[in-house]
C-alpha cells in the first residue's frame, strides 16, 4: 500500500514540475538567432489560417522581421476534405505580409506535432540547418520543442503571446501537455506518439 501512494505521489509531484515547466518555456524567449524559425502547424479553413496559426504566423514574421533567423519553416498537413494543407496556408499568409517565398520551406504531411516533426527533419538537414527558435502557443512549445532537440536539433523557445486560447480550453490542453510531456520524457516522444498518434 504504502509502495502505490508513494508511486502516486512521486508521479504527481513529476507531473507537477512538468507543468510548471511547460509554463515557465511558455512565456520564455532567449533573443538568440538561429539558422531557421519553424511555426508548428495549427487549423486552416480553405486556405485562411484559423485564428490560432494566425498568431504563430504573426509571431514568426515579427522574428523575421527582426532578423532572429533568415528562414522559417511551415508545417502541417491536411485533414480528409481539406483543399489546403496548413502549410500551404501559412506559406500563402506569409506571402501575402510581404515574407519572399524564396526564404520559406516547410512540410505538408504531418497531421500532429511529431509526425510533423520527423517530416520537416529531413528537410531542415537539405538546408544544412541546425539551430531552430520554434513558434507555437504557450501551452505547446515545451514539447514541440524537445521533439526536436531529440532530433539532434538545437531548439528554443519563442511562443506567440496572442494566442486566442484562453479559460477551459487552455487549461485542458496544458494539463494534457503536462502528462503528454512527462510520459514523452520518460519512453520518448516517438514512442509517445505510436501509443497516442
Amino acid at each position: 500500500m504504502y509502495v502505490v501512494t508513494g508511486i502516486v505521489v512521486a508521479f504527481t509531484a513529476y507531473v507537477t514540475i512538468n507543468l510548471a515547466s511547460i509554463i515557465i518555456v511558455g512565456v520564455r524567449d532567449d533573443g538568440n538567432t538561429a539558422d531557421a524559425i519553424v511555426v508548428m502547424g495549427a487549423a486552416q479553413y480553405d486556405g485562411r489560417p484559423s485564428p490560432q496559426l494566425a498568431a504563430r504566423l504573426d509571431h514568426a514574421k515579427t522574428l523575421w522581421d527582426d532578423k532572429r533567423a533568415p528562414i522559417i519553416a511551415v508545417t502541417g498537413g491536411k485533414m480528409e476534405g481539406d483543399r489546403f494543407t496548413e502549410a500551404e496556408a501559412s506559406r500563402q499568409y506569409l506571402v501575402d505580409r510581404g515574407v519572399p517565398e524564396t526564404v520559406i520551406i516547410g512540410e505538408d504531411q504531418g497531421r500532429a506535432t511529431w509526425d510533423s516533426v520527423i517530416a520537416l527533419v529531413p528537410v531542415l538537414q537539405d538546408n544544412d540547418i541546425e539551430s531552430l527558435i520554434v513558434v507555437t502557443d504557450p501551452y505547446h512549445e515545451q514539447r514541440s520543442v524537445l521533439s526536436f532537440r531529440q532530433n539532434g536539433f538545437d531548439a528554443s523557445a519563442s511562443a506567440t503571446s496572442t494566442s486566442p486560447l484562453s479559460g477551459g480550453t487552455l487549461v485542458r490542453r496544458t494539463v494534457r501537455e503536462a502528462l503528454g510531456i512527462s510520459l514523452g520524457r520518460i519512453v520518448g516522444f516517438d514512442t509517445l506518439f505510436d501509443l497516442t498518434g
